[in-house]
């Protein structure tokens, strides 16, 4: 084997045992993200059946996690933009 990792785990149970905890600890990562899915699903449904509209729920959810100098930015691009076809 050319790869001294592969080597590693090829050769010492340790290694072998390490590699097979990273992939535990990544599988139920995985079923946490699918349960987190699960839950922003639902919340969305109820949001929804309330009356919102999740499309402008998500837009604003976006805009949140940027900071003001980066949304300025892409306003006044989008702007410029708009003026440029004619559509502002």
């Amino acid at each position: 084997m050319s790869n001294p990792a592969m080597a590693d785990v090829a050769d010492s149970g340790v290694a072998a045992d390490e590699l097979k905890q990273f992939i535990e600890r990544l599988e139920r990562l995985e079923e946490e993200k699918a349960g987190i899915a699960g839950d922003i699903k639902e919340v969305f449904a109820e949001l929804k059946g309330r009356g919102f509209d999740s499309k402008a729920v998500r837009q604003i959810m976006r805009i949140r996690k940027k900071d003001r100098a980066e949304l300025q930015e892409e306003e006044a691009i989008l702007e410029l933009y708009l003026q440029a076809l004619g559509m502002a």
